[in-house]
C-alpha cells in the first residue's frame, strides 16, 4: 500500500495526539515480569514487535494474556526445549537469546528475513565465553541457530558497537542465573541502557555501574503493575511536523522526565529554534544544527528529513551503527533525499544536509518503518509525495497515517 502524502495546514489552535505505548519499554516489561513470576502490564504496545515478542515467551510455555492495551504475565515454567521464532523485533532476537543463552536447555532460533541481516555475533560471542555453545544454521553470527544454554563464569565482555541491546539483554536475563558482572566495549545506545537499569529498579533488581563495568547482583525480580510510557520515538514525528509547519503540539501523556532517551530530540528542536515548552513544541523558523545521535539515532531519520526546511546545513553524527539496522538508514535517507532533491554528503558515521528546495516524488521505504513514518514529514510541507509500502509502520505503529490524517483533518 502506499501513502499519498497530503500537505499539512498552518493553524493557530494547539494540536494534541496519542501514540502507542513505548515499544522498548514494553518488551522489556514483558520479560522482566516472566522473570518475576507474574505480573500486570499497562499501556502496552500492541505492535508486530510487541506481538512477536509475546508469541516468542508463550513458545517458551510462559503464560501471557493480552487484553486491549493491558497484558497479564500469569505464570509458567521455561521449557529445556523449544523452538522460538522472533520475527524483525530486535528486543525479542537479543533479550531471549540471552536469556536462553545463560539457561540450560536447547533452543532453535529463528527470525525473518530482515531480522537475519542483522547482527547477533557480538552477544552469542559473550554467551559463548560464559558456557553456551551455538551452531549457526546459516550464515555465521546471524539468525537462524542452535543455542544449546549455560553459564560456568560470572563475568564477560560484550562490544555494543553495533547494539546496546546486547548489553541490556545480558543485564536483565543474569540476575536469575547467578548475578553477572560486564565489561562493555563501545559508548553506543546508552540511553537505552540506562532505561534498561531503572526497570529492572522497578521490578526489584539494582545495577551498579563503574565506568564501562556494569555489576548484576544474583536474585529475583519482584512482581508489580507496571505502566508502559506513551512512545517518545513515535511521539518525535509529530513533534518534527509541528517544527516544520509552525504549529503547536503535545503529545498526550508524554512527561518529564522520561525513560526513554529519544526525548532528548526536544533539545534538538530548541536549538533548531522551535519553541519547546516541557514536551509541547511549537515550530518557527528553523536553522541547522550539528548533532550527536549516537544516543538516540532512531530520530536519525526524523532529523534528516525536516533539515533541508532548516536555514543553515545540519550534519548528524554517530550514526554509524545504523547501517546494521531494518535497513542501511544511513545509505538510505541519503538516497531518498537526494530523489527528492536535497543536497547531502555522507560520510561512514554521519549527514550532511544542506537547506534544499524539495520535490514530489516516491520515496522507496525499504520495508523500514523509521523511514516511511520519517519521510512522510516532507509530505507535509512539499506537494506530490508518495511513500511505499507505507505498511511497514505496523512493526512499531500501524495506525500511524491514520492519526497523521485525523490530526490534519481535524484543524
Amino acid at each position: 500500500m502506499n501513502y499519498f502524502c497530503r500537505l499539512f495546514p498552518r493553524t493557530d489552535k494547539s494540536l494534541s495526539v496519542s501514540v502507542p505505548g513505548s515499544k522498548s519499554i514494553t518488551n522489556r516489561a514483558l520479560l522482566l515480569s516472566v522473570l518475576a513470576g507474574e505480573g500486570t502490564l499497562s499501556g502496552i504496545q500492541t505492535s508486530d514487535d510487541a506481538s512477536v515478542f509475546v508469541s516468542a515467551v508463550r513458545s517458551l510455555g510462559y503464560d501471557v494474556e493480552i487484553q486491549g492495551e493491558k497484558a497479564y504475565v500469569k505464570g509458567g515454567s521455561r521449557k529445556k526445549d523449544a523452538s522460538v521464532y522472533v520475527g524483525s523485533a530486535g528486543t525479542a532476537a537479543r533479550f531471549l537469546t540471552a536469556f536462553l543463552g545463560l539457561s540450560d536447555g536447547t533452543y532453535e532460533l529463528d527470525s525473518s528475513e530482515q531480522m537475519r541481516k542483522r547482527p547477533m555475533k557480538p552477544l552469542l560471542d559473550s554467551l559463548v565465553s560464559l558456557g553456551a555453545e551455538v551452531t549457526y544454521r546459516g550464515e555465521e553470527g546471524h539468525f537462524p541457530f542452535t543455542l544449546k544454554g549455560g553459564k560456568r563464569k560470572n563475568e564477560v565482555t560484550v562490544d555494543v558497537r553495533s547494539s546496546s541491546q546486547f548489553l541490556s539483554a545480558l543485564l536483565i536475563a543474569a540476575p536469575v542465573f547467578g548475578g553477572l558482572t560486564v565489561h562493555v566495549q563501545g559508548t553506543h545506545g546508552m540511553a537505552y541502557v540506562d532505561m534498561t537499569v531503572k526497570m529492572m529498579s522497578s521490578f526489584g533488581i539494582d545495577v551498579k555501574r563503574e565506568g564501562n563495568t556494569f555489576f548484576v547482583p544474583a536474585g529475583n525480580y519482584r512482581a508489580c503493575d507496571y505502566v508502559i510510557e506513551p512512545d517518545v520515538s513515535a511521539a518525535c514525528y509529530f513533534y518534527a511536523l509541528a517544527a516544520i509547519t509552525g504549529n503547536t503540539l503535545e503529545v498526550q501523556g508524554v512527561t518529564l522526565p522520561s525513560l526513554q532517551g529519544d526525548v532528548a530530540f526536544l533539545d534538538v528542536l530548541r536549538s533548531m529554534g522551535a519553541k519547546v515548552e516541557g514536551t509541547t513544541v511549537t515550530g518557527g523558523t528553523l536553522r541547522g544544527v550539528e548533532a550527536d545521535l549516537s544516543a538516540f539515532s532512531d530520530q536519525a531519520i526524523t532529523l534528516a528529513c525536516i533539515a533541508p526546511f532548516a536555514s543553515t546545513p545540519t550534519r548528524i553524527t554517530g550514526i554509524g551503527h545504523i547501517r546494521l539496522q531494518e535497513s542501511d538508514r544511513l545509505t538510505a535517507m541519503a538516497t531518498e533525499l537526494k530523489k527528492l532533491g536535497a543536497r547531502v554528503e555522507t560520510g561512514e558515521d554521519s549527514i550532511l544536509i544542506y537547506p534544499s528546495a524539495l520535490h514530489g516524488g516516491t520515496v522507496k521505504t525499504y520495508d523500514d518503518h523509521r523511514m516511511a513514518m520519517g519521510f512522510s514529514l516532507i509530505g507535509q510541507r512539499v506537494e506530490g509525495v508518495v511513500i511505499e509500502n507505507a505498511e511497514c509502520c505496523k512493526k512499531t505503529f500501524a495506525e500511524y497515517f491514520s492519526v497523521l490524517d485525523a490530526l490534519r483533518e481535524g484543524i
